[in-house]
């Protein structure tokens, strides 16, 4: 019996570079106050959202990733021929097939790359940065781009009440590298899809496309039933990430949670028991909720503006539609 040869990958891997993209038309919450009765007031005190990103007709799922791709790379000090696979988490490109990891491999000027997309809601980051972790310590790529991109504005029903408020648009990539010492850790991922009518899609393409319904698909969610989630489950999961790292609160430097809801990411805070000394992200103030792109868009925002720095210890947690959840620490690039 032959016997088939072992991987050669990298001992560790760790992220090596981030880059973002924000639409440039910035809608503020007195828009969405057109099509809804509500407030300004109970928008912000509901959400902590003032702003969201929504793109234009030129700023497609492809542009924006390549945008947010381009940075990336520079930042890892890479070119794009060195990029050996391309995964892209998504939930609003609307063809199936092919791949737009694909097209934006192409774009990007990788070289005959792995490319294929994911859909995990707002834990795809999650998701395909541990894919990525493996791929580049199997030895399957060295490099590996990954990026998380949404136009939720294509899916958002602004009449809506519960959810007109939420959602962005935008793009956000990192490269995952060889490293010679642990930088990014265990991931602690799962699912709890008997939840899965929590956050949905109101009805299926065929549906649409058959005339059994004439409003075009949306999200839609259980708001209370999501948020008792995420603060209470989403917290022991925070948790065992942190101890599968060997790590504690106190170790932490930097908390960027998915950009959900600020009254989330502030109980999420509470429960565990961070200290003042770490930076928390609330990117989603001005962004909203842009699913997939949350986590690397907070990510990006913090370097860049230095209230992270390149080698801190940050946790990073994404959950959603499935309902399914990542978390893992990483280190910052």
């Amino acid at each position: 019996m032959a016997k088939i040869k072992p991987s050669q990958g990298a001992p560790y891997a760790r992220i090596m570079g981030v880059g973002g993209y924000r639409p440039t038309r910035v809608v503020p919450n007195e828009v969405i106050l057109e099509t809804i009765d509500s407030s300004d007031e109970w928008i912000r005190s509901r959400s902590g959202i003032s702003t969201r990103h929504w793109a234009s007709p030129e700023e497609t799922v492809t542009a924006m990733s390549v945008e947010a791709a381009g940075k990336a790379i520079a930042d890892a000090g890479l070119t794009p021929e060195q990029i050996g696979g391309v995964i892209v988490s998504t939930v609003s490109h609307f063809k199936q097939t092919p791949a737009v990891a694909t097209e934006i491999a192409d774009k990007i000027g990788a070289n005959r790359p792995a490319a294929f997309d994911i859909s995990a809601g707002c834990a795809g980051f999650g998701y395909g940065l541990t894919l990525a972790k493996g791929m580049v310590v199997e030895g399957s790529a060295e490099y590996v781009l990954v990026i998380g991109v949404e136009r939720l504005s294509d899916l958002t029903d602004l009449e809506d009440r519960a959810t007109a408020f939420l959602f962005g648009d935008g793009a956000g990539a990192v490269v995952v590298g060889p490293a010679q010492e642990p930088a990014i850790g265990p991931t602690v991922w799962g699912s709890e899809g008997d939840k899965s009518e929590t956050i949905k899609q109101t009805v299926a393409w065929t549906e649409y496309r058959d005339g059994t319904v004439d409003k075009f698909p949306a999200i839609t969610q259980e708001g209370q039933a999501v948020f008792r989630w995420a603060v209470f489950e989403m917290a022991k999961v925070a948790q065992q990430a942190l101890d599968a790292a060997g790590i504690s609160a106190a170790d932490l430097d930097v908390f960027i949670p998915h950009q959900a809801n600020m009254r989330i990411i502030d109980s999420m805070v509470k429960t565990l028991k961070l200290p003042e000394h770490v930076t928390v992200a609330r990117d989603v103030e001005t962004t909203g909720n842009t699913s997939a792109a949350s986590i690397p868009l907070a990510m990006e925002r913090l370097l860049a503006t230095g209230q992270a720095k390149s080698g801190d210890t940050a946790l990073v947690i994404g959950f959603g539609a499935g309902l399914v959840y990542a978390a893992t620490v990483v280190t910052l690039p």
